[in-house]
């Protein structure tokens, strides 16, 4: 991700190649008759499913913990019930299209991989850890940089950068979204889902914002409210909309893509029109983000269950997100170093 940029931009691209509610696995009829059975009986073919075999007068019988009768653990217990026969039946299913000599499609959106232990995805869940540390260690170079190493304005006490905040606020959001992102391809349920489009959105229309503001040099509150109430009542309802009323992948992945292309619009135009002494850094992320947008739009199955496309994707975004970090370092130094010239 160059950032959040990159991250609700690419994260996006999905749209070109695809719904995520339509796939052709969990359309197939073998496959929801496989489900169905595992619910109920706990089993797909030798493999018994302790989630599902796990009942009510179990808890009542055995009455050992005060946690095993709490009804979100109940919730829990079912939930890992499905998400197991999922996974199993899907793995099943694969297994049978490969030995008729059939390509591996798509289950929920989502190519079939393999687990390691409790890790649903773990080639894109450890990679989405390694972003939320990249994130971390890039807003906390942030930090010191400007409350530590830059001078402060003299009467206010207040850093000389206008986008301290700003740039604050997008590192919580960035970690935010990585954080979720972690956890959903940990664990994919309806819950954690939501949580990971919800924080990529927030974190995209947030961008978006930003963008525009530093772009357009906007300093003056009462502008920048101008500026930011239309984009955040916006990217506000579809969060709504999403988590309330319909989970329309498609939908959001164009209201995303929109989002994303004007934020790359706006950063390439201002980038090529102004003389910024660091502007190497974010031509490099621009065209980086842009090279990276292949690996969505040519996607393919996971290499030996591990790697698809959409990791090798996380992959790429790790060293831009580094570099995006240094630019805005880079930037605040560069405000800072003219500001206390005017101001001497």
């Amino acid at each position: 991700m160059a950032s959040g940029r990159w991250f609700s931009l690419f994260l996006l691209l999905g749209f070109f190649v695809g719904g995520l509610h339509a796939s052709a696995g969990d359309a197939d009829p073998t496959y929801r008759a496989c489900v169905e059975q595992c619910e109920k009986t706990g089993s797909v073919g030798d493999i018994s499913i302790t989630h599902c075999l796990f009942s009510t007068s179990d808890w009542a019988a055995n009455n050992n913990t005060w946690y095993m009768q709490e009804p979100l653990y109940l919730q829990w217990k079912q939930l890992n019930c499905r998400s197991d026969c999922c996974y199993h039946c899907m793995m099943q299913r694969e297994n049978e299209r490969e030995a008729l000599g059939l390509s591996p499609v798509k289950y929920h959106g989502k190519w079939p991989f393999k687990r390691i232990y409790v890790f649903q995805e773990p080639a894109l869940a450890a990679l989405s850890a390694v972003g939320l540390i990249i994130h971390f260690v890039g807003w906390l170079s942030f930090f010191i940089l400007v409350n530590y190493k830059l001078p402060f304005r003299p009467n206010s006490k207040r850093t000389y950068y206008e986008y301290t905040g700003l740039w604050h606020i997008y590192g919580f959001l960035s970690m935010n979204a990585w954080f979720w992102s972690t956890i959903f391809h940990t664990r994919d349920f309806e819950l954690t889902e939501k949580l990971d489009y919800s924080s990529a959105v927030a974190l995209l229309g947030y961008s978006l914002m930003l963008s525009l503001l530093r772009t357009f040099d906007v300093k003056d509150e009462a502008t920048r409210v101008m500026f930011a109430t239309p984009i955040l009542g916006f990217v506000t309802t579809h969060i709504l909309y999403l988590n309330f009323y319909e989970l329309d992948y498609g939908w959001n992945m164009k209201v995303c893509v929109a989002m994303g292309i004007i934020q790359l619009l706006v950063w390439a135009i201002w980038v090529g029109m102004k003389h910024h002494p660091h502007r190497f850094k974010l031509w490099t992320v621009v065209f980086g983000g842009a090279l990276s947008m292949l690996l969505k739009i040519n996607d393919f199955p996971p290499y030996n269950g591990y790697v698809d496309a959409h990791a090798l994707w996380h992959a790429t975004i790790i060293p831009l997100t580094h570099l995006w970090w240094s630019f805005i370092n880079s930037d605040a130094e560069y405000r800072t170093a003219m500001l206390v010239k005017k101001s001497d």
